[in-house]
């Protein structure tokens, strides 16, 4: 008997749902850029993916093009409310619940085919938060696999990154 395709039911289901998520209104319209975009019921905070050893970041091929993923593939985003090159975060609370830092134990985070200036600030919960071209870095809490890119565009202000550290609009 072939289960796969009852898999690949349950796949496509949990993909819709997710970029269901990634469908909210924009700020201007009341969207909460500190949300995950979708209905929030559960209060539980998201938990970042452990790193691979070695590599920080690195480039993935995705349905958005290049992008900029940790070592273990996982997607990474920016946030248009920080400001570039401030050396700080304003990603706290329910933001952070939802969208966690990207965070490294290394001095000098590694990175493989990233283009851009890699460096580290003080997050706000006094870890080493991995930036690129001065943005910090964070995860979605709705991406369950690497590859997931559900985060893009929520509420007009999350954006994955191209390998040069710009933000990816597609």
């Amino acid at each position: 008997m072939n289960v796969a395709p009852a898999a690949g039911i349950g796949t496509v289901a949990l993909i819709l749902m997710l970029g269901l998520a990634g469908c909210s209104s924009g700020t201007g319209s009341g969207g909460d850029p500190y949300s995950n975009g979708a209905d929030e019921q559960s209060s539980a905070p998201a938990e970042a993916p452990e790193q691979a050893a070695g590599v920080a970041l690195m480039i993935a091929d995705s349905s958005l093009g290049s992008i900029v993923v940790d070592g273990e593939g996982m997607t990474v985003y920016m946030f248009d409310r920080d400001t570039q090159g401030a050396q700080e975060s304003v990603c706290e609370g329910e933001c952070a619940d939802n969208w966690p830092a990207v965070t490294t134990d290394a001095e000098a985070p590694e990175v493989e085919g990233v283009t851009s200036e890699v460096g580290t600030i003080v997050g706000v919960d006094g870890e080493t938060q991995v930036t690129l071209n001065g943005w910090p870095l964070y995860y979605f809490a709705g991406d369950a696999e690497p590859g997931d890119v559900a985060g893009q565009g929520v509420n007009d202000v999350w954006w994955v990154l191209s390998p040069a550290g710009e933000r990816t609009t597609g």
